[in-house]
C-alpha cells in the first residue's frame, strides 16, 4: 500500500480538523466527495504528541467506513485519549501538536512472532478478554529487542504476563503501517 501525497495531505488535514473540533467544542467534520484510498476501509491509528511527549494515540483495526470518516473518528477519540482524563489537550496547545497518521495494513495471524521484523511489523496480542497492540515504529523508538516488544506489549497493553505471547491461547497477530504527518 502506497498512499498518495495529496492523500497523505487530506488525511492528516481531517486528523487536525477532528481534534480542533474536539477540543474547542466546534462542529463535526465533513468529508466533501473522497475518492482514491481515501473510500476504502482500512483500519488506522492517529496519533497526537507535543515535543515528543505523547498526548493522545487512538486507533482501530475494523474500519466501520471509509478510511476518511476513521480517521476523523481517531482523531476525535485521540483528542480525549483516557490516558490525559487529568491533563487534556488546551485549545492553547493545538498549535503546538504534531498530528500523525498510520493507516494499517490487515491483521495476519502468526504462529511464528519471534521471527517478525522490527520497525517493520506491528503486534496485536489477545487472550481471552485482553488484548494491546503496538505500532511498529514502537519497538525501535524504544530500542527493544522482538523479545522485548513482544513481552511489552503483553504486560503494558494487554494487561498479560511476559511470555503470555508463547502461550498456545494467545493469538499474536502482524500488521504493517504507513505512517505520516505534514
Amino acid at each position: 500500500m502506497t498512499i498518495c501525497p495529496e492523500d497523505r495531505a487530506t488525511l492528516v488535514d481531517l486528523a487536525r480538523a477532528a481534534v480542533e473540533a474536539e477540543v474547542t467544542g466546534g462542529g463535526r467534520v465533513t468529508i466533501d466527495n473522497p475518492a482514491r484510498v481515501l473510500t476504502e476501509r482500512l483500519g488506522c491509528f492517529v496519533t497526537l504528541t507535543n515535543e515528543g511527549r505523547l498526548r493522545g494515540c487512538i486507533g482501530t483495526f475494523v474500519a466501520q467506513g471509509p478510511l476518511a470518516r476513521t480517521v476523523v473518528e481517531m482523531g476525535s477519540a485521540a483528542a480525549r485519549d483516557p490516558r490525559f482524563f487529568s491533563n487534556p489537550i488546551t485549545p492553547g496547545e493545538l498549535g503546538e501538536l504534531r498530528v500523525e497518521v498510520s493507516v494499517l495494513s490487515q491483521l495476519t495471524e502468526t504462529d511464528a512472532p519471534e521471527k517478525l521484523t522490527l520497525g517493520k511489523h506491528g503486534i496485536y496480542i489477545v487472550c481471552g478478554g485482553q488484548s494491546g497492540c503496538f505500532l511498529p515504529e514502537v519497538a525501535t523508538d524504544m530500542s527493544w529487542s522482538v523479545q522485548e516488544f513482544l513481552d511489552n506489549c503483553c504486560t503494558h497493553k494487554a494487561a498479560l504476563p511476559p511470555g503470555a505471547w508463547r502461550d498456545k491461547d494467545t493469538k499474536v497477530y502482524l500488521f504493517t503501517s504507513e505512517k505520516f504527518d505534514h
